[in-house]
């Protein structure tokens, strides 16, 4: 049995998808399928049940998510805990951050937290919500940066992780202009003249933040495209493809020269920026840090 099965049998028990599931591991949907027959093969019996409507986890399946959850955990727990005792632990920082904090927060971010020098080594780990949050349960990261609505945002292990706000975010419709300045598209929106939404894909945390805030509003949305990041949508909503919800930090300087405009007065929906990190303690390295970032000062 190896590792890497479990945590392919994790993605599919997330996803209910083997397609989405393949793409999140950055494998091909054949190897991602062949994996997961591996695991049920050693097992010695079926975990999910296929169907047109998707994937469902199989009774064994259903037992084995939080076991092999815990078992990704200690397995990684262990790896550092003997880099530790061998005197190899190091001190160099791994920060897993979503793609549209990594090139508009996470850097201004740190300068003001150590104008004068860095804090270390740093290595930041950027993908969607679903992959930072895969890596740092699995403890493959310090410490996780990601946009949020309350600590219970994030899908990790409750009682394990907890966060502070390091900053706030406002996620707002736009759209590119049409020749008289107005949005092309706008909301809510009305039956027959639907809006075009550009939309996030499920391995967004942007994505379930929007699903639940707007839950009742009365929107009229047609999803024309669906992708995984900020950045893909924001060049969509530049070229007049639909509207798009993004954070203003992201799109402050396309506001400021014309090139979106806001679509939807009233719409717009506050979100925390939070730093998470494991309960159990850290080396001394991600210690100070977390120290630093917790301050009133930081």
């Amino acid at each position: 049995m190896e590792l890497t099965w479990l945590e392919d049998f994790l993605a599919l028990a997330e996803h209910r998808n083997f397609s989405r599931a393949a793409a999140a591991r950055h494998v091909t949907q054949p190897a991602f399928s062949r994996r997961i027959q591996a695991l049920e093969a050693w097992i010695g019996t079926p975990l999910v049940l296929r169907s047109p409507q998707g994937v469902q986890l199989a009774a064994a399946g259903l037992d084995l998510q939080d076991r092999a959850a815990a078992l990704v955990r200690d397995i990684h727990a262990a790896r550092r805990g003997a880099l530790k005792a061998a005197g190899r632990e190091g001190t160099a920082l791994s920060i897993a951050a979503t793609h549209a904090l990594s090139f508009t927060f996470f850097p201004n971010w740190i300068r003001g937290l150590f104008p004068m020098e860095a804090p270390g080594p740093l290595n930041l780990l950027s993908d969607s919500m679903a992959a930072c949050e895969r890596l740092f349960a699995a403890g493959d990261a310090d410490f996780l940066l990601a946009h949020a609505q309350g600590e219970g945002s994030a899908r990790l292990p409750p009682g394990e992780f907890s966060s502070v706000v390091v900053g706030q975010d406002l996620l707002v419709p736009v759209s590119a202009p049409g020749t008289d300045g107005a949005p092309r598209w706008s909301l809510p929106g009305r039956p027959g003249v639907s809006v075009r939404a550009l939309a996030y894909s499920a391995a967004s945390g942007l994505g379930r933040i929007l699903e639940a805030a707007l839950a009742g509003r009365g929107l009229v949305q047609e999803t024309a495209v669906t992708a995984p990041l900020a950045a893909a949508l924001q060049t969509l909503a530049r070229q007049g493809q639909g509207l798009a919800w993004l954070p203003r930090s992201m799109v402050a300087d396309d506001l400021a020269a014309g090139r979106l405009v806001e679509a939807g007065p009233g719409f717009a929906v506050p979100v925390e920026i939070r730093l998470f990190r494991p309960r159990r303690r850290q080396s001394a390295a991600a210690e100070a840090f977390w120290t630093e970032v917790s301050s009133p000062a930081g």
